[in-house]
């Protein structure tokens, strides 16, 4: 990477108009002082994209900001993309119309999915009309500004940044999630409990990281001269019935709540810490087990997510927008515990860092995955570098359970990339969460119903770089 101006960068945010990451992002950007410049804010929903430069420059003209950032609309890709030093991406695949399909149309057989944006029918068909969405992504981006880095926070994860590689091998592209900050702070939170010490933090817990994304392990985990897999088998214990909520989301309806007792079963039975909220780690398993019904799944501690809330959750947003593009409403800057910012300044050269990460295996970070699988592991962030870290194996037992999705990762990346229909019944079949649900030529008219209703090819490639 050339020199970089660190107050002078240009970033281009394809999603955006997102109501969500991009308003996380713009907050994180104005409460750090070492790095300034413009975001390009690129959005099929023009509209959105325009609120947000408002609300960009907004917050960028208050006094307590202080980093310093001119937001833009941009009309096209090419334009956001041109000169960018990175690039985030952070979009919706499709419509709540499809998304209601993802989620809710499995039910007709009994199978239910408490996010369905990652695995099970409805994360297979959010892959069918994404990947190639993000292949036309990486093409663009080989074009105007290969030497960007690219950060991607959009689902599902793993095959997002498996597409970014396929369409172009050089890219320098990883994946960021959240879902690993939320085990750490658990953690942080049983320190507190069963030594007394106030002062314990998310990022005072140290962990080796390895899996796939929201179906991550800790095997190792520590806080100062404390070794905490023991402590964790004591705890888990204590709470096992009951449960142990450290996280008050504040969602309306409870569809965030978790108890984390998903996590509390996996590690009584496979002796790993599961590093992932409990929505995504049910959604991984047989669907007898934590998904069998909408009681099952509350009798474990957490909820299903319906898409009817999301297009509600859309409404107050968009409210809010409209509240603050008008002034009614003021921005509070403070931070979100996101390490976006913080990676983007590793790269800058201004620090370096350690963090998990979603990168192809091909350094071998976990050993006994194959290499062009895409897994999250811990990554040493500095000046224009990531660099995996050494993860070790997975235990013969939890490799068990991944293999599936390890199958499925590769099954639905040529699915979608050949539009081949047969490739998607084979990942319905194989999935944990049908394959003992249902007789076989149920789950593939389902899979075509599936299909039918997501967008046609020539659709969805329509809105990659022109729309």
């Amino acid at each position: 990477m050339k020199f970089i101006d660190c107050k002078n960068l240009k970033i281009a945010y394809i999603g955006g108009g997102s109501r969500a990451w991009a308003r996380v992002f713009m907050n994180d950007l104005a409460l750090e002082d070492e790095l300034g410049g413009e975001i390009r804010l690129y959005d099929i929903d023009k509209a959105a994209a325009g609120d947000n430069e408002v609300i960009g420059n907004l917050i960028t003209a208050m006094p307590e900001a202080k980093g310093k950032w001119k937001y833009t609309a941009i009309d096209t890709l090419e334009g956001a993309l041109a000169g960018a030093d990175f690039v985030i991406i952070s979009i919706l695949p499709g419509t709540f119309t499809h998304m209601h399909s993802d989620v809710h149309l499995p039910e007709r057989l009994g199978i239910y999915q408490s996010v369905g944006d990652t695995t099970g029918p409805g994360g297979i068909i959010r892959a069918f009309r994404t990947i190639p969405v993000f292949e036309g992504f990486a093409k663009a981006i080989e074009k105007i500004c290969p030497d960007a880095w690219v950060i991607n926070y959009t689902n599902p994860m793993s095959l997002c940044v498996r597409t970014l590689y396929t369409a172009f091998p050089k890219i320098k592209a990883f994946g960021c999630c959240h879902e690993v900050f939320g085990a750490q702070e658990l953690l942080a939170s049983m320190v507190r409990l069963k030594t007394g010490e106030k002062n314990v933090s998310r990022s005072d817990i140290h962990v080796n990281v390895l899996g796939l994304n929201h179906f991550t392990w800790f095997d190792k985990a520590s806080w100062k001269n404390y070794e905490l897999m023991a402590m964790y088998k004591d705890f888990v214990d204590e709470f096992y019935t009951e449960g142990f909520a450290n996280d008050d989301s504040g969602m309306p309806d409870k569809c965030f709540t978790c108890n984390n007792r998903v996590k509390f079963d996996l590690f009584k039975n496979y002796g790993l810490i599961a590093a992932a909220g409990d929505r995504h780690l049910a959604e991984f398993i047989s669907g007898d087990i934590y998904l069998k019904s909408p009681k099952t799944a509350e009798s474990w501690g957490f909820y299903l997510t319906s898409v009817d809330w999301r297009i509600e959750d859309l409404k107050r947003k968009r409210d809010r927008s409209k509240r603050l593009v008008s002034g009614e409403e003021k921005v509070i800057l403070e931070p979100s515990g996101e390490e976006g910012i913080l990676l983007i300044k590793s790269l800058c050269g201004l620090t370096r860092v350690i963090s998990n990460v979603n990168l192809p295996n091909t350094s071998g970070q976990i050993g006994n995955f194959p290499k062009d699988t895409v897994v999250e592991t811990n990554a040493v962030f500095s000046h224009n570098d990531v660099r995996p870290l050494y993860a070790g194996n997975v235990p013969e037992n939890v490799l068990e359970l991944m293999r599936v999705h390890i199958e499925n990762q590769a099954t639905v990346l040529k699915a979608a990339l050949n539009y081949d229909k047969e490739a998607v019944c084979k990942a319905f079949l194989n999935d944990p969460l049908v394959r003992n649900s249902c007789n076989g030529k149920d789950v593939i008219k389902l899979a075509y119903d599936m299909l039918k209703n997501t967008l046609e090819r020539r659709a969805y490639e329509r809105i990659v770089i022109h729309e």
